[in-house]
């Protein structure tokens, strides 16, 4: 039982960790003066290397399935979106709008796979939204309301991911393949499109990008891949909460970029629902 729950503790560090990792990607891609496809696919040919690194260590499988060609398709449109995001609106509403991935799995199981909402599940879709109708009160230019769409969409993708993953069973090859997938495409499109709007390339950019390829995306993954072995799901979803409060406090202090009032209330009510959602979800799982 010691053992056990020693186990779990670990999972959970390494779980915060891995949040705290993936927050730092707003404040780096602000740094970076590049076109944002050029940045996506620049991290995700580091992060191929470092996750198809470890995927050959500890001798995990890569499976071609349409599971993992699914969730590599849509884990690329997500990286794509959610970096060209960044540069268009705020780093808060970025991360925010793309942690609306749960309701989009609701949406996507329900349309396309015929599983039934619950109606805890209807009242989170509809809390989802009316948060998401807050961010578009505020900084009302072209620009940010592209990007505010763009972040929703990253959302959407993302949250596909994770249902073909999940009708894909346990299995770890899967999730990974896909994952291994979508940033080899990501890097294939990213690159040669976004070099030639990209004007120049600092020695300090070079260094931004790698920390972003190595601890922004790379590393966290094989976290994730450890801590999901011990960690609950529920607490990897609580504890993943950590992204999108720490992503706009990096930003805030490195680069000075304030949210305004309506996107604060708007992340409040996403970050509340969703965090419920979680945890009426996971009650009802034990229960059953």
């Amino acid at each position: 039982m010691v053992n056990r729950q020693t186990a779990k503790n670990k999972a959970m560090f390494l779980m915060a960790a891995c949040a705290l990792l993936w927050s730092l990607g707003g404040i780096f891609i602000k740094l970076i003066s590049w076109h944002p496809l050029l940045i996506a696919g620049g991290r995700s040919l580091i992060a191929a290397a470092v996750l198809g690194g470890y995927m050959a260590v500890k001798k995990v499988p890569v499976k071609v399935s349409r599971y993992s060609v699914g969730a590599g398709i849509s884990l690329c449109a997500c990286f794509l979106l959610f970096v060209a995001a960044n540069k268009l609106t705020t780093a808060a509403n970025a991360i925010v709008l793309q942690y609306t991935a749960p309701i989009f799995i609701l949406i996507v199981s329900a349309v396309f796979f015929r599983d039934p909402l619950k109606k805890r599940e209807v009242l989170a879709v509809l809390g989802t939204v009316a948060g998401m109708v807050l961010f578009f009160f505020d900084q009302l230019s072209p620009g940010n309301i592209f990007g505010n769409m763009m972040a929703i969409l990253a959302g959407a993708f993302l949250g596909t991911m994770f249902t073909l993953v999940g009708k894909a069973g346990g299995d770890d090859s899967v999730r990974m393949s896909g994952i291994l997938f979508s940033h080899l495409l990501t890097a294939l499109i990213g690159i040669p499109a976004g070099l030639p709007g990209t004007a120049s390339c600092t020695g300090a950019e070079m260094g931004y990008i790698l920390v972003l390829g190595v601890l922004q995306l790379g590393i966290p993954y094989v976290l994730y891949a450890l801590a999901s072995r011990d960690c609950p799901p529920l607490a990897c979803s609580l504890i993943g909460m950590l992204e999108p409060l720490l992503n706009p406090v990096w930003v805030l202090i490195f680069a000075g970029e304030v949210p305004g009032v309506f996107a604060l209330a708007g992340a409040c009510v996403i970050i509340g629902v969703v965090t419920w959602w979680c945890i009426a979800d996971g009650k009802a799982q034990k229960e059953t």
